[in-house]
């Protein structure tokens, strides 16, 4: 387990944000309806982001955003995930880099699997645009399920049923910081009034060259 999380296993900051902090968080996440849309940097989005890693700064850092999605509950999407990892990380380009596994490309975005010491040192931050309980789908994560390093995907929810549970309660500008391997799951609302939610990853160490991040600032 990373010395970084060897004394808590998650960290809320609430009222981190402003309430024109969340709607410019909410102009360029284009969340409405949106199931994990990937979302691409530009001059407007790294703004936005900028006071969210203010907030994160005085308890984590040297961490810098490197990839970032939004989410997005309603009556029309309504969906559920069930108990997992997020295992991959954004980067410029594909490179041939031992360890490095699972390439894909989404949406013009090259993602790969990293060696697990990458994924240990990295934040798993969600940031809430609206209210979110667990009538609105909030979501559900295994309390300090990080510690067992990467699990496989067949064993989640068996892994997951060892610590225990926690589901989101959130108001807009609250920020919820993560272990970057914890275990979560989203379960559909039982009343999907719209559920805005960005999540961005976070690291502070280099990649192996000539692997770069992406172009998150």
């Amino acid at each position: 387990m990373s010395p970084l999380w060897a004394n808590k296993t998650h960290l809320w900051l609430r009222a981190a944000l402003s309430t024109s902090e969340v709607e410019g968080l909410r102009a360029v996440g284009g969340v409405e309806g949106a199931a994990g849309r990937r979302l691409t940097v530009d001059n407007a989005t790294s703004a936005a982001i900028k006071p969210v890693t203010q907030a994160i700064t005085p308890h984590f850092r040297d961490f810098k955003p490197v990839r970032m999605v939004s989410f997005s509950k309603t009556n029309d999407a309504n969906w559920q995930v069930p108990w997992h990892q997020d295992r991959v990380i954004l980067v410029r380009d594909r490179m041939n880099v031992s360890g490095f596994t699972n390439w894909s490309n989404k949406v013009g975005q090259w993602h790969c699997q990293p060696p697990s010491d990458v994924l240990e040192d990295m934040l798993f931050v969600r940031v809430f645009l609206d209210s979110c309980d667990a009538q609105s789908g909030g979501m559900e994560f295994a309390v300090g399920s990080h510690a067992n390093g990467i699990v496989p995907a067949s064993e989640a929810a068996t892994n997951a049923d060892r610590f225990p549970t926690s589901i989101e309660t959130a108001e807009a500008g609250d920020i919820l910081v993560l272990p970057m391997l914890t275990l979560h799951r989203s379960v559909p609302a039982k009343a999907p009034n719209g559920r805005h939610v960005l999540r961005l990853d976070f690291a502070r160490s280099a990649l192996p060259e000539p692997m770069l991040w992406s172009d998150f600032k």
